[in-house]
């Protein structure tokens, strides 16, 4: 469950709000000789202000690769090249915009709960095959559904109160 609640975070990460974040261009992939690597890995990313994101090209070669990358990734985001560094500037949010971004991010939310949901499914049909099996007694099965259950609705609220904080 504590694996659902990372990957949430990280998918949460990834949602563009209103301040640029290093973390909107972290599932970019450049072509980089041949081969897809991690933005990442191929540029320091760093938020010059708040409405601007800045690499710096670790490889001149590469810099146009990387701003094609960024250009043809689903971001809506338009970079400006000046040698190795290469700027780019984040639109203000409209509210349409805002209005998509937080079904997404409801829908993101969701996921982690039914990830949450899977797993106690998971482990509750454990448990029934422990009593069928008779290695364990009715009372030890109820208890350790309970357990089960508590554990599940504090990763929900937790997953709740991550919801939100991004729609703030």
């Amino acid at each position: 469950m504590e694996k659902s609640i990372s990957a949430l975070k990280s998918q949460l990460s990834k949602i563009r709000t209103g301040r640029a974040h290093p973390a909107l261009l972290d599932s970019i992939m450049v072509p980089y000789y041949g081969t897809d690597t991690p933005l990442k890995q191929l540029a320091n990313i760093f938020a010059e202000d708040a409405r601007t994101l800045a690499l710096t090209v670790f490889d001149k070669s590469a810099s146009a690769a990387v701003e094609k990358a960024i250009m043809q990734s689903d971001l809506g985001l338009n970079p400006m090249s000046s040698g190795t560094a290469i700027r780019i500037p984040l639109p203000p949010l409209t509210e349409e915009r805002r209005k998509d971004l937080i079904k997404v991010v409801r829908g993101e939310a969701e996921q982690g709960r039914v990830a949450v949901r899977n797993i106690r499914r998971d482990a509750n049909s454990d448990i029934k095959e422990l009593l069928k099996e008779k290695e364990i007694g009715e009372d030890e099965s109820r208890k350790a559904e309970e357990q089960i259950q508590k554990i599940t609705d504090d990763f929900v609220k937790v997953i709740d109160v991550m919801l939100q904080d991004k729609e703030k």
